[in-house]
């Protein structure tokens, strides 16, 4: 793997003499029940860290902070409005693209970040050979289908975001399994209606499963995105 920041400017320079390519972590500061509230941060730099294993792309830090008006009712949890949101990647992926990168993998952590999905089309069109991919890791095919296959009730802040590296010690977990609560409900809600109607933070689902069954998801997740990273830019900038 190669964070961004293990890097100095000379060898990003170097590199982009070979590759153009590069990730940018997107995540949140939210409450998640009784994970840790950097949950949306953790997993997607991990993630994107994981996945360039062998490859040497340059990751680059998580952004911490994201679009989440619902969970300001929770205290630690931090919102940007929307068009600050955009501004802000906007600018990330002026300055990358301005470097000499020209395919970029968003990893996505969070998704209240999704107006980010839309406008990434839009910068693509204002800059010339560059190809983004925008890669909402939890629910890409074959992550979500093995979350199905090990259990249909998941969501928010459940047991499909406990892994062993965004749990905090010292804290005890129910053992118990919450009944789905009614999204149309929850889209009308206040910050402090939402709180109330939702209780601890947890969507629906149990609150953990064995770790096995986690590391399984998370293996599926590293080989998916590896490949968003392997192949499939067209013709943007080097190999398709």
């Amino acid at each position: 793997m190669t964070p961004i920041h293990e890097m100095n400017w000379m060898q990003v320079e170097e590199y982009l003499k070979r590759d153009d390519r590069c990730v940018l972590p997107l995540g949140s500061t939210e409450q998640h029940a009784y994970l840790s509230l950097g949950v949306d941060n953790i997993l997607p730099e991990k993630l994107a860290n994981d996945a360039v294993g062998p490859l040497g792309i340059p990751v680059f830090p998580v952004l911490p902070y994201g679009i989440t008006p619902y969970f300001r009712g929770y205290p630690g949890s931090v919102n940007i409005r929307v068009q600050t949101y955009l501004s802000i990647v906007r600018d990330i992926l002026d300055a990358v693209y301005e470097q000499g990168f020209r395919r970029i993998l968003i990893v996505n952590g969070h998704g209240g970040n999704t107006p980010a999905q839309g406008f990434v089309a839009e910068w693509m069109a204002d800059h010339p050979g560059s190809r983004v991919k925008f890669h909402n890791w939890w629910n890409a095919p074959r992550v979500w289908a093995k979350v199905m296959a090990t259990d249909p009730n998941a969501s928010h802040a459940s047991w499909m975001e406990n892994f062993p590296w965004t749990r905090l010690a010292g804290v005890t977990l129910p053992d118990e399994e919450k009944a789905a609560l009614d999204f149309n409900v929850l889209r009308l809600l206040g910050p402090q209606e939402l709180r109330g109607y939702l209780g601890d933070g947890n969507y629906a689902g149990r609150y953990q499963r064995p770790d096995s069954e986690m590391q399984a998801i998370w293996d599926a997740a590293v080989q998916e995105t590896r490949e968003l990273l392997d192949s499939g830019w067209v013709d943007g900038g080097g190999t398709q």
